[in-house]
């Protein structure tokens, strides 16, 4: 096999030469654009923005923290959106020498108006005028104070009402105290008591012993 003569590799440099060039001047116009998306007026990290470069399907996303990261060239122009903010732009400087350059991009807070929805739990009218016909009004605060006040309902509340810490403590106290006035002797019985067959001749005069068929409850 014969070896190519000097003009044939002369003539192949030549062709090659532009692609070489070009590609040189590819690789001096990338840039490592890095940066953080933060809102403007808390300065509080935006996360998830999608950053784009301008007239093509390059770009990437920030993270949780707002950081991103990727490879562009020099007067390309990123654009930067965010769900509740508003879109902005920015243009890396085409001046800058060094392969590598860092940004902090301010996001505005956008507010978004939607239209009023009006929710109704009727679908026609008719519905509405028999629902309002058939309500039943709750009785008003007045009302159920009245019936919580009820001398009846109260008397009833209060024999039913269980003994609480105090009065089992009280009555523990009467009965110490009872056993220490006659420690030593005999404690006398109420039978023989004539105020408590006063107090029980009263009660039963009353009819306090008198069985009630319909006993009233007590209304919340």
């Amino acid at each position: 096999m014969k070896k190519p003569t000097t003009e044939f590799l002369t003539f192949i440099f030549m062709l090659l030469l532009p692609i070489i060039v070009s590609a040189q001047e590819n690789n001096e116009n990338l840039v490592q654009f890095s940066g953080i998306t933060i809102t403007s007026d808390s300065l509080t990290a935006v996360p998830y923005t999608k950053i784009l470069i301008k007239n093509s399907n390059r770009g990437t996303s920030s993270d949780v923290l707002g950081y991103f990261s990727f490879v562009a060239h020099k007067s390309d122009t990123i654009l930067f959106n965010a769900i509740g903010f508003k879109p902005t732009s920015f243009i890396i400087p085409d001046t800058i020498t060094k392969s590598r350059y860092s940004l902090i991009q301010l996001m505005t807070g956008d507010t978004l108006t939607l239209p009023a929805a009006y929710i109704f739990p009727w679908p026609t009218l008719d519905d509405f005028k028999r629902a309002f016909l058939n309500v039943k009004v709750p009785d008003d605060d007045l009302a159920r104070a009245k019936k919580n006040l009820d001398p009846e309902q109260f008397m009833v509340r209060v024999r039913d009402y269980p003994m609480d810490a105090s009065m089992n403590y009280n009555n523990y106290i009467e009965n110490q105290t009872s056993k220490l006035y006659y420690f030593g002797q005999q404690q006398p019985f109420n039978i023989f008591n004539p105020f408590a067959w006063a107090k029980f001749i009263k009660a039963w005069k009353d009819g306090e012993f008198k069985r009630k068929k319909n006993k009233p409850t007590s209304n919340e």
